[in-house]
């Protein structure tokens, strides 16, 4: 059976990582190590996409998820697709502030009870249902494509709902969802072309990181 596969890249590490700052839409740029990080997750990329096939690659347009695209896209002879709705969850006046501000004021959701729409006290910031609508948007975007081979450079809490829309989870029971995965991995989505069911193959891969 042929597979279509999409492979779910999370930016890796990022100045606002390295100085304990709120990410979400705050700018910031990788760091060498990012930076290194990158390149091995292209050339990781290159080895796993046969040669002359046709692929994509979408890319939030932050810094870091860009710059990441960019190394993917050098690598696999293509120009990123560069889409918003690929950002990382908007933390609003929180983003770019010391970690320790946001955690002070943070309201977690509810047990039970209404979580999509909660209320996290952080003015601007997006709610969970905001958030995973708008990275549903973008995966059906991605999935009108006919392309076979498909790269997606994202970050870390994108990821929980590019997984939820690729398995057809109904965002409406998406309340309790969260998928893991460090920074720098690659997740690997897989469709077959007989039965068309949808598997979540890797999640989270970072092997591609490990010391030669």
């Amino acid at each position: 059976m042929d597979l279509r596969r999409i492979y779910v890249v999370t930016h890796p590490e990022s100045d606002h990582h390295v100085d304990r700052l709120v990410g979400g839409w705050y700018d910031s740029a990788l760091t060498p190590t990012g930076l290194n990080a990158a390149r091995a997750i292209a050339a990781s990329l290159r080895a796993r996409i046969p040669n002359g096939s046709g692929v994509e690659v979408y890319s939030s347009d932050l810094i870091r998820a860009a710059h990441t695209a960019e190394a993917i896209g050098d690598a696999l002879g293509v120009v990123p697709i560069v889409d918003t709705r690929f950002r990382e969850k908007s933390y609003g006046e929180a983003g770019g502030r010391p970690q320790e501000w946001l955690d002070r004021r943070f309201v977690p959701p509810p047990a039970m009870g209404e979580r999509m729409a909660h209320d996290e006290g952080i003015p601007g910031a997006e709610t969970k249902i905001v958030f995973a609508q708008r990275i549903y948007d973008a995966m059906g975007t991605v999935l009108d494509s006919s392309c076979r081979h498909q790269v997606i450079v994202t970050h870390g809490g994108a990821l929980t709902f590019a997984v939820s829309a690729w398995i057809k989870m109904p965002i409406e029971s998406a309340d309790y969802v969260s998928f893991r995965a460090p920074s720098g991995s690659i997740s690997v989505l897989s469709e077959d072309d007989f039965f068309h069911n949808r598997t979540v193959a890797e999640l989270g891969s970072v092997s591609h990181l490990a010391s030669p």
